[in-house]
């Protein structure tokens, strides 16, 4: 597909989210502290994103603005073409059921409810019914079929991630955001769960956009932003491990 202009930037016409002049400042006067300052970032349908930096450069509260979980100081972000920042918050929640999917480091599963209770809990919350081929699909995609009527005190912590990452992706949504998905895991379940969400963007054309401090699971990404001090100093495509590892190495990390 094309591009359309934009001000003075081009944007890709398929841009899954856009971002432009994102700026997040907490405090007043010179007590102020600015975490952000004037990013501008498309993402574009299919890709996967992964955003990098040492802490306290900003990645986590450019997640947060880009999801529509805060609201920037300045700047505009716009989903599948609807500006988020100046939506009331019932607004913002529809648009967020609809077009956003969430995987965190701690998987924030429901105890009372099975795997798959789980995994339907956004449908269940918006009165809807799941497609059964669909769900019957991801859970297998998942490695969850045989798993599906377990709670969460009878998994281990790499199948909770796994049914934490079919919830995300039931909805099929415009995009995934995914905040240290594999912070929580041995080396061995982390390798496995980065391998099911690189399948969900090849098998599904998912786009996903994640934070991670792991060089391992940024080099999975087809794109890979480094913030430092609130603003994006380098990009990386197609990097390996050794890429990635010297990029943060030269940002003091």
């Amino acid at each position: 597909m094309g591009e359309q202009s934009k001000g003075d930037l081009a944007v890709p016409a398929n841009a899954a989210v856009e971002a432009r002049g994102l700026v997040r400042r907490y405090g007043e006067g010179e007590t102020a502290v600015e975490a952000l300052r004037g990013v501008d970032l498309d993402v574009r349908s299919g890709e996967l994103v992964a955003v990098m930096g040492p802490s306290g450069s900003g990645k986590s509260t450019l997640m947060h603005l880009l999801a529509g979980l805060d609201k920037p100081t300045a700047g505009t972000v716009q989903i599948a073409g609807t500006e988020i920042t100046n939506l009331d918050d019932s607004k913002l929640t529809r648009l967020r059921r609809e077009h956003i999917g969430f995987v965190f480091q701690f998987f924030n599963l429901l105890p009372m409810l099975d795997a798959e209770e789980n995994v339907i809990l956004p449908l269940s919350i918006a009165g809807e019914k799941p497609d059964k081929a669909w769900l019957d699909s991801l859970l297998g995609q998942m490695g969850l079929t045989d798993r599906r009527r377990h709670r969460p005190s009878e998994l281990s912590g790499g199948q909770q991630q796994r049914v934490a990452i079919a919830r995300s992706l039931v909805t099929r949504p415009t995009i995934l955001f995914a905040d240290e998905p594999t912070g929580n895991l041995d080396s061995k379940t982390s390798g496995e769960i980065l391998e099911l969400m690189r399948a969900s963007v090849d098998a599904y054309g998912q786009t996903t956009v994640m934070v991670t401090h792991e060089a391992r699971a940024a080099a999975i990404a087809d794109r890979i932003l480094f913030l430092e001090d609130g603003s994006i100093v380098k990009e990386l495509r197609g990097a390996s491990q050794q890429d990635v590892l010297a990029v943060m190495n030269s940002l003091g990390t």
